[in-house]
């Protein structure tokens, strides 16, 4: 049986709303083990390591944002880049605004069943029972009525190699505990 690891940020929107409890005791409470935590204020060079430069990256968040507009009826001169290069700036800006609680969860599966419990990116869709969807109203038109990235409380590793360069960014590795939940024979019984 392999375990995954995984990282977590509740948002600045998370920590001021005072919902760094509840989140945390969902991912408890589906058998996930915290092996780190910390509550940071984050740099701009930690927030910008986060939120890396990649070419690619940076695209792709610029074609996101000429499609949601395309989807409004407006037109967006601006290149993909140039776009993905905003709204890097603003995610940067928004994750330094004030402490953010940093976490490393382990369990099987872990990247995937994080997400699931997260919800979608955008609260609006986020499904009922999700983090997003019971604590987080935020809209991607009220995001862009306010010039600012969409407030949803909490970011979570999209794949595992994602997962472990942001882990890197967060944490030391002394700073990571090897440790034994009481459920875990339970958890990851094998065989008879």
């Amino acid at each position: 049986m392999t375990t995954e690891r995984s990282l977590v940020l509740i948002k600045p929107d998370g920590v001021q709303r005072g919902l760094v409890g509840e989140i945390l005791t969902k991912f408890e409470k589906c058998g996930l083990k915290i092996i780190g935590m910390k509550m940071v204020y984050p740099t701009e060079e930690l927030a910008g390591n986060h939120y890396i430069a990649d070419e690619n990256w940076l695209k792709t968040v610029g074609t996101k944002q000429k499609e949601a507009y395309a989807k409004k009826g407006l037109t967006i001169e601006k290149e993909e880049r140039e776009l993905g290069l905003e709204v890097r700036k603003q995610l940067i800006d928004f994750l330094t605004m004030s402490p953010v609680v940093a976490f490393v969860f382990e369990g099987h599966n872990a990247v995937k069943h994080i997400r699931k419990l997260v919800g979608s990116t955008s609260p609006g869709d986020a499904a009922p029972g999700t983090i997003r969807g019971d604590y987080a109203f935020d809209t991607y038109s009220l995001a862009d009525i306010s010039k600012r990235p969409i407030q949803n409380l909490i970011h979570a590793s999209g794949e595992v190699d994602e997962a472990l360069r942001e882990i890197k960014i967060w944490f030391k590795e002394e700073e990571l505990h090897t440790w034994k939940r009481v459920d875990e024979e339970l958890l990851y019984r094998t065989g008879n």
